[in-house]
């Protein structure tokens, strides 16, 4: 481990990654934000979807001041977070074969969508079986996961695939299998998992991407402002309003 403290290294580690994705992911990005730039402009839909701490990227990306107002979370229940108790339930949703067809049958999602898929090991039946069954209904994917885990681990799914495998675009966000950047003599086991703060960022960067390329072509960029600064709301009900048929955490 390099000197310091391991706040200081942990930071050091994060920082790192961010660069790397920065340089590494460019391409990745910027045709990921031109997808949805695409999408809203042709009246299609955004949604998102992570399950466990996937979900904190998704959920950060949804009814967000400074956000979209057009990305939806597309919730599967008891795998969204870690609110089951036991939180262990939520793990093993995640390889339940048929949940994710369940899902996309009961949502609102169609042909025409885009569909934004987080999992950091991208091997569990649910995100493979999200991105295949979206991708065969006419939506286009957008994966965020480690491809590492594609070369370290084996697949959960029946067609010994990964998320990576079913996508239009792929975010790789560089996280080691094990997502723990920090290690010490006298701890047993690695700690200080970075993936959120990363896979965050990573969405973020397209979020800016597709506001500005909408800009570029003549679009208000249907953004959400705070509600803690004044006219916030007023804008906000506008922008609602206005996108009312694409919106669906408000119904």
């Amino acid at each position: 481990m390099s000197d310091g403290t391991p706040a200081d290294q942990f930071f050091d580690a994060a920082i790192g990654l961010l660069r790397q994705v920065r340089e590494e992911e460019s391409a990745a990005i910027a045709a990921a934000g031109t997808l949805l730039a695409d999408t809203v402009e042709a009246g299609g839909r955004l949604f998102a979807f992570g399950a466990g701490h996937s979900s904190l990227a998704a959920q950060d990306v949804v009814y967000r001041a400074g956000g979209l107002a057009l990305m939806n979370l597309l919730p599967v229940p008891g795998a969204v977070g870690v609110d089951v108790v036991p939180a262990t339930l939520g793990s093993a949703l995640e390889r339940v074969d048929g949940l994710a067809s369940a899902v996309l049958d009961t949502s609102p999602v169609r042909s025409g969508d885009v569909l934004v898929i987080i999992s950091l090991s991208g091997r569990n039946a649910l995100p493979v079986e999200m991105a295949m069954t979206a991708r065969g209904r006419g939506v286009r994917v957008i994966g965020v996961t480690s491809v590492a885990y594609a070369a370290q681990t084996s697949s959960r799914h029946g067609s010994g695939t990964f998320l990576k495998d079913h996508c239009d675009i792929v975010l790789d966000s560089k996280i080691a299998v094990g997502d723990a950047e920090l290690t010490l003599d006298t701890i047993p086991a690695p700690f200080a998992p970075a993936s959120t703060v990363v896979t965050t960022a990573l969405l973020q960067a397209v979020m800016a991407t597709t506001a500005q390329a909408l800009a570029a072509r003549g679009v208000e960029p249907p953004l959400l402002r705070s509600g803690n600064v004044d006219g916030g709301h007023d804008w906000n009900t506008r922008i609602m309003d206005e996108y009312r048929d694409r919106i669906f955490y408000r119904r």
